[in-house]
């Protein structure tokens, strides 16, 4: 069983260009994330996908695994599915590029529902959500029973005035598990008006009808999308030492 984490990484990001170079305590974001990608005690590989020269020096300087990709995708899957195509491989792991702390074991707990379960394709990541519930950039999932996922938003679900109060509410951590034939028929599958109302690529997944095992962490990932996210950083660093 080959199980291969792949971290898709683009310099022009539009809210933060160059953010994967960024120097976090002497060392480059996507260098931290490599790093603790390898950390993992599942994966076989770790490889950065990549369309930027810049990126692509910077992880052969630390000795990493770096593949030049087109600057033509639109996603990260699409980018992620480039290299899958031409590598031997039973599960992929998207890792993203902009968590330079993300916990190897929550890798290792993402990927093991694929390995207990022959019948299931995906996987994914979820915390629960104790603040910020309208704020729009935490995505939010609602679980059934066996911890599928049943829906996924932006905006809260279900949202009156006493549910707060009286329902747990997770947000989605975006790393995903996938099985190779799987990951490779849904970046074929034309994307869905929920998804693009939502601009969430999970919900075409559930559209095709298949299932996503969320796994419960009690950890919040940190990611960086804008130079203000610097700022938590810096105080994570300084509260760990």
């Amino acid at each position: 069983m080959i199980i291969t984490g792949i971290i898709p990484a683009r310099f022009a990001s539009t809210r933060f260009p160059g953010k994967p170079l960024i120097i976090i305590a002497g060392k480059t974001m996507i260098q931290r994330v490599y790093e603790q990608a390898f950390k993992s005690k599942l994966l076989s590989q770790v490889i950065v996908a990549t369309d930027s020269k810049e990126i692509f020096d910077n992880v052969n300087s630390f000795g990493g695994n770096v593949v030049m990709t087109s600057k033509k995708h639109k996603t990260g899957t699409d980018r992620i599915c480039e290299v899958v195509r031409k590598i031997k491989t039973d599960i992929i792991v998207n890792i993203q590029g902009d968590e330079p702390f993300i916990n190897p074991m929550d890798i290792d707990n993402a990927i093991k529902p694929l390995l207990k379960d022959n019948t299931l394709n995906v996987s994914t990541l979820a915390v629960e959500l104790k603040k910020d519930f309208h704020n729009v950039n935490k995505v939010k999932v609602v679980l059934d029973k066996n911890n599928n996922a049943l829906l996924f938003s932006r905006t809260l679900i279900p949202d009156n005035f006493k549910s707060i109060a009286k329902l747990k509410y997770y947000k989605h951590l975006g790393l995903y598990v996938y099985r190779k034939n799987f990951l490779l028929k849904f970046n074929k599958t034309k994307q869905t008006n929920i998804e693009l109302a939502e601009s969430l690529e999970q919900l075409r997944i559930l559209w095709m009808g298949e299932k996503i095992r969320v796994v419960l962490t009690k950890e919040d990932s940190i990611s960086i999308d804008t130079k203000s996210d610097l700022r938590k950083i810096f105080k994570y660093i300084n509260t760990r030492g």
